[in-house]
């Protein structure tokens, strides 16, 4: 398309990314934290159909490695960034110490020198180059999607919500996982791209049903929007800090309401009780409470 190497299948899912970050980047003003890195991911993919579908140019500056520089360096940074994306959001961590973001990123960072670049000017082939590059990344990412599944999967779900969370996840995971493999197979834009977008999909699924689940329990958090919104005039009069409570925060706040034990609701959400305790330290500071009876004996049922 457009006398690039674009193919339409490509094209198609860069409009439909354009459309769901612009709807995105709109209610980002009204909710700025909670959408922010979101919109971060739905750039980062938008710059990936971009780089990956019209690049390589024929009449592009500078040597043509250059431009696989480009491409390569967008889908790592993506990749990079879904793993941070899961665990801030979801809180959903897997690996351990050695497996950190930032080792992740020097990991693949020092794989493309020394697997991609450096085997592409000593042998001038670029097929090699993406051999060398792509079959270490696919053993690690499969094995890294085998880990997510076990720790997502081992957790029972007691609501259809969890259920759906966790479905999704492991979809989105896998799709990126698929990278590498699909990368070495070759240039099918309409396979690769398809699969890549199915990730962003399903990420976007589970942001939409995240925000349904708050709209259907928002009986149950009446009492403490209503709360946050009587005491925001009053920063400045209280020790206190009152802010809007993150997206993570509502949803356990939703089953503290609901009257779970810690344990049930880290067996909801895959994450730890550790977890959960945190987290409900944090929605209890905002809130202006000091433990989860007093919480509950101002925010519950018998509020609303």
């Amino acid at each position: 398309m457009f006398n690039t190497s674009i193919h339409w299948t490509t094209f198609f899912y860069l409009l439909i990314d354009l459309f769901i970050v612009t709807f995105t980047f709109i209610q980002f003003y009204k909710n700025r934290e909670s959408l922010r890195r979101y919109l971060i991911l739905g750039l980062l993919f938008i710059l990936y159909n971009l780089t990956g579908g019209f690049l390589p140019l024929n009449n592009f500056p500078g040597p043509i490695i250059f431009q696989y520089f480009i491409t390569y360096g967008i889908a790592i940074l993506l990749c990079v960034y879904v793993f941070y994306y899961l665990y801030r959001e979801y809180d959903i961590k897997i690996i351990n110490i050695y497996w950190s973001i930032r080792n992740i990123t020097l990991l693949l960072a020092l794989g493309f020198l020394t697997l991609f670049i450096i085997p592409y000017f000593t042998t001038g082939s670029l097929d090699m180059a993406r051999l060398y590059f792509t079959v270490p990344f696919i053993l690690i990412g499969f094995y890294y999607w085998g880990v997510f599944f076990q720790k997502v999967s081992r957790f029972p779900k007691s609501n259809e919500f969890t259920s759906r969370r966790s479905r999704l996840s492991i979809t989105s995971v896998g799709c990126i996982v698929l990278l590498p493999l699909l990368t070495l197979i070759g240039d099918y834009q309409w396979l690769t791209f398809t699969v890549m977008n199915i990730a962003f999909f399903a990420f976007t699924a589970i942001e939409i049903d995240r925000y349904l689940f708050i709209l259907e329990n928002k009986n149950k958090m009446y009492e403490v929007f209503a709360f946050y919104k009587e005491n925001k005039e009053k920063l400045w009069d209280t020790k206190l800090v009152y802010q809007n409570l993150t997206r993570r925060e509502m949803e356990i706040a939703v089953s503290i309401l609901s009257k779970e034990s810690y344990k049930e609701i880290g067996e909801d959400f895959f994450i730890a009780e550790r977890t959960v305790s945190k987290h409900a330290s944090n929605i209890f500071k905002k809130t202006g409470v000091n433990n989860k009876t007093e919480f509950l004996n101002r925010f519950g049922p018998s509020k609303s």
